[in-house]
């Protein structure tokens, strides 16, 4: 491995590229200078990410996008000090891109390589520097909630990470997407659940919450019984959906955002931890925002919330992640390939 030096000024060039948005970022050491993310809208018609589509996406928008992040932190690629880039999980096609776009624009540059875990980055986000953010102390509890992930993940430094509960089969953002779907509404409908709901009662149709031990999830059941909840109402009644959609979505956030806090409750008991992070994409949900507020006061915790442009996957958060490897000297070589299975 080469020997690199250390600089005042350490200047990271992060790309994303897990899943269907393509983000490119510029990190001046642990401050954010650009977080350029290109979204891929040809997956709304089919109502889920399209793998082969998504690969090609990235494909058309890797240049650009880091053209523009270069561009809107006013500094030149020759500036450089690392490329960091998603390692996994994701999809493979789309990790492809990202892997091989980093490794050339490293060896090009001549400077050092940085694989990311996409889980630790959504839970490090928190130590991007922010003047109205509040970094959580260790060890803390970081709840990584999104559309391919649950997970309970206990934090006692960086790199040191033990998940202590996950998703035995669906993850909390396939949960709410899906049951979108039978409601007719478009993809992705988890946000669109979370603005119905503000409007209805959360206690208008009771949905049972699944049994399952310890710190782990499961949303296959919820799922099925709710499709069922629907599919019978709508056979009484073919305007059940459209006269009550405030109620029935609100209804699902309320028993979802339980589930959540339930397992929480049980964590913070277990471990003695009452510091709480939460990132991933559902992270931006209202509901969940909410409760996790209202904990404060009811549990006793602390909890940190990132800002809402470091929820969704984005490339601002593996340059952290690039930049506290960079520190550790943790550099990656030619042979690093994607891993759409990379474990914490």
């Amino acid at each position: 491995m080469p020997f690199y030096p250390m600089k005042k000024n350490i200047y990271i060039l992060a790309i994303e590229s897990s899943c269907d948005d393509t983000g490119a970022a510029i990190l001046c050491n642990d401050k954010v200078l650009s977080n350029v993310v290109a979204n891929q809208e040809i997956h709304t018609q089919y109502g889920g990410v399209v793998p082969e589509l998504a690969s090609r996406a990235h494909q058309q928008n890797i240049v650009p996008v880091v053209h523009q992040a270069l561009k809107e932190a006013n500094i030149d690629k020759k500036k450089l000090s690392a490329i960091a880039f998603t390692q996994g999980p994701g999809l493979m096609g789309s990790l492809l891109v990202g892997t091989s776009f980093a490794k050339s624009f490293a060896q090009g540059l001549g400077v050092p390589l940085l694989a990311v875990n996409h889980m630790q980055a959504h839970i490090l986000s928190h130590f991007i520097v922010d003047d109205a953010h509040k970094k959580p102390d260790f060890p803390f509890l970081a709840m990584t909630i999104s559309g391919g992930h649950t997970q309970i993940v206990q934090v006692n430094n960086y790199f040191d990470m033990t998940v202590i509960g996950e998703t035995l089969d669906d993850a909390i953002g396939e949960a709410f997407d899906k049951s979108a779907k039978v409601l007719g509404l478009p993809y992705p409908g988890g946000p669109l659940i979370d603005k119905y709901a503000q409007l209805g009662n959360p206690k208008a149709y009771p949905f049972t919450r699944p049994r399952i031990a310890e710190l782990n999830f499961s949303f296959s059941g919820l799922k099925t019984q709710f499709m069922n909840f629907v599919h019978r109402n709508t056979q009484q009644n073919p305007n059940f959906i459209a006269e009550n959609l405030h109620d029935i979505c609100a209804s699902l956030q309320y028993t979802i955002i339980g589930i959540v806090i339930d397992k929480l409750k049980l964590a913070t008991k277990t471990t003695g931890i009452n510091e709480i992070a939460i990132g991933g994409g559902v992270s931006a949900n209202s509901g969940i925002r909410t409760a996790l507020k209202n904990g404060e006061q009811k549990f006793g915790w602390t909890t940190y919330i990132p800002k809402f442009e470091y929820t969704t996957d984005n490339a601002a958060m593996i340059g952290i992640v690039g930049y506290l490897k960079y520190l550790d000297h943790d550099f990656s070589n030619e042979q690093t390939i994607a891993n759409a299975r990379f474990k914490i």
